[in-house]
C-alpha cells in the first residue's frame, strides 16, 4: 500500500499570534476640569465602571473589553472633560 506523497507547498505551521513588536502601543489623552492632560498609555479601550472611567488592555484578539482585558488606570469620571485616541507621533498640545 502507498502513502501519498505530494508536496502541496502548504507550510504545515503557520503563526496566528500578533507579532510582539508590529502594532504600535495605544493610548489616550485625558483632559481632566483642572485642565490638566494625563496620557493613559497601553490602553486599548475604555469604560465607565460606576464613578470611574477605567481604561483596559485588551487581550490578544480581543475587540471588546471582557474578563481578560487588564487594567491599566482609572480616572474620576466627574473629573473628566475630554478623552481622546492619542496618535504616538502627534506632541501633546497645551489645554487652556
Amino acid at each position: 500500500q502507498a502513502l501519498h506523497s505530494q508536496v502541496t507547498g502548504l507550510s504545515l505551521f503557520r503563526r496566528t499570534g500578533i507579532p510582539s513588536y508590529g502594532a504600535r502601543m495605544a493610548s489616550y489623552e485625558v483632559t481632566l476640569r483642572d485642565k490638566t492632560v494625563e496620557l493613559v498609555v497601553g490602553a486599548d479601550a475604555y469604560q465607565q465602571e460606576g464613578p470611574m472611567t477605567t481604561f483596559f488592555h485588551l487581550g490578544d484578539g480581543r475587540d471588546v473589553v471582557d474578563c481578560w482585558s487588564q487594567r491599566v488606570a482609572s480616572v474620576r469620571t466627574a473629573d473628566i472633560l475630554i478623552v481622546r485616541r492619542a496618535d504616538e507621533s502627534a506632541p501633546l498640545r497645551a489645554v487652556g
